[in-house]
């Protein structure tokens, strides 16, 4: 195998990986913070469970991949983008679906 070749291919690797996941994206507020971002729940259920299972479910925190976070004491700063963030539910003041 050559030094350019891979193993497998990291495309298909990130699609079999989150392939028994479905993602929504949701807009978060807290007291100091408004976040834009997606997430991930098992497909065990139906698909508009997904806010209400995180929500009702026995973990502490959500998981947010690819959020936008900005600060609502400062709205005139640039929005600080993360690839995965975890907020403790019992800071969120308000949680809903983005329908794009």
């Amino acid at each position: 195998m050559s030094n350019n070749e891979s193993f497998f291919n990291e495309a298909d690797f990130i699609k079999s990986t989150v392939s028994g996941f479905w993602s929504e994206k949701v807009y978060v507020v807290t007291k100091d913070y408004e976040i834009k971002g997606y997430v991930f729940m098992p497909k065990t259920g139906k698909k508009n469970r997904v806010l209400s299972d995180i929500l009702n479910g026995s973990k502490r925190f959500v998981a947010i991949k690819d959020a936008e976070i900005s600060d609502r004491r400062y709205p005139d700063r640039t929005a600080e983008l993360n690839d995965f963030i975890q907020i403790n539910l019992d800071s969120i003041v308000l949680i809903r679906p983005i329908k794009e």
